[in-house]
């Protein structure tokens, strides 16, 4: 207890980072550490799993005892611990689950595996208190592109889908064009910034999924790989021409450089694709707020972070009078405060977890506890 308040440990792993949280009562945050072994992975341009499940046992016991450390308590004084059940890479979920049973046997105190998406969404409840429900909620990920409707974090039945992404999450897919732009690893951050440099209208992409065809089929659904082939089809098309052929810098065997490819119009590109995805995103979400009467958006993951969906949100929701609820920048990628924010919030009328619950790598986002 934390003057008279429940303590709860989060304990996040589903992917590359290694997080450990700290929690009183369901808003105050104690602690929040968190290890990434991102940097191993910028020469493969991708995660490799197996690099990340060791990187997690290394980092495991130091990210605990400094997160108890960082919030003056002892591992006794914790009441609950919460740890990611998934969805995430099994091998990397494997080890948090396996490190927060030991931590739960050898305290006796009780413990959930709880979705991982879903914190994405209750961690904002750390920073601007409990959200007033019913709410829409953005998922914007790596992994995941969803729009959800809340009721109730913590009752079954609370958690509605609305709709998602048929192929690419957008956090995919603006890595995979990063990666045709020849942008490092990860190239998200790399194609945001240079967006901001390029001219709005220069370039227009298509729009997955959008127009009357799809508004009764696929109201709240998204689609990024047709866009991403023609932001490819573009370059491979521009990189054909003879005068791009016959510049000096040209090379079939570029290597990757901070601003890409040289003789593309890079920030053009990038300012092209992020209008496309964020309209997708903005339109589809608008909607879903006016089709259910929602008051309150939430959004959550690594995407959020993008500087043009946070503007276009922020311009949108004034103007109709939605409260918009969008973490800070250090909640954005995958942390223990997001685990512990959505196990204190289900805790209390929810019974722990089964002692032998497993990792699930598809969890269904319609399930808070497993």
């Amino acid at each position: 207890m934390f003057n008279g308040a429940k303590l709860t440990l989060g304990i996040e792993s589903t992917c590359d980072e290694t997080g450990a949280a700290i929690v009183a009562g369901k808003t105050q945050l104690l602690a929040n550490v968190v290890a990434t072994s991102m940097d191993e992975y910028a020469r493969y341009g991708g995660i490799i799993p197996e690099i990340a499940s060791r990187a997690h046992l290394e980092s495991f016991l130091p990210v605990v005892s400094e997160a108890l450390e960082e919030a003056g308590v002892k591992l006794a004084d914790i009441d609950q611990i919460g740890v990611s059940a998934g969805p995430g890479l099994i091998g990397s979920l494997a080890v948090g689950i396996a490190g927060a049973k030991a931590l739960a046997v050898a305290t006796g105190k009780p413990l959930y595996g709880v979705n991982h998406v879903i914190g994405h969404l209750a961690v904002d409840q750390l920073v601007n208190g409990e959200l007033e429900l019913p709410a829409v909620g953005l998922v914007v990920s790596g992994g995941h592109t969803n729009l959800l409707l809340i009721t109730d974090f913590a009752a079954e039945g609370g958690i509605r889908e609305l709709g998602g992404t048929l192929d690419d999450a957008s956090g995919e897919a603006f890595d995979k064009v990063g990666r045709v732009l020849g942008l490092p690893y990860p190239g998200g951050p790399h194609v945001d910034r240079l967006a901001r440099e390029g001219r709005l209208g220069a370039i227009d992409f298509p729009r997955g999924l959008a127009g009357a065809k799809y508004a009764k089929t696929h109201p709240y659904d998204f689609s990024f790989s047709g866009l991403k082939t023609a932001v490819a089809r573009y370059v491979s098309q521009f990189e054909a021409a003879p005068e791009v052929h016959s510049r000096p810098d040209f090379t079939e065997d570029f290597a990757p450089a901070r601003e890409g490819k040289p003789w593309l119009p890079v920030a053009d590109i990038c300012r092209g694709f992020s209008e496309s995805v964020n309209d997708s995103l903005v339109s589809k979400t608008m909607r879903a707020l006016t089709d259910f009467e929602a008051k309150t958006l939430v959004v959550g993951g690594g995407y959020s972070a993008n500087s043009r969906l946070r503007e276009w949100l922020t311009e949108e929701c004034a103007r109709a009078g939605v409260t918009l609820r969008i973490p800070p920048l250090k909640f954005c990628t995958d942390n223990g405060a997001q685990i512990a924010a959505i196990t204190a919030a289900i805790a209390d009328t929810n019974a722990p977890s089964r002692a032998d619950f497993s990792p699930i790598s598809a969890l269904d986002l319609t399930t808070v506890i497993v």
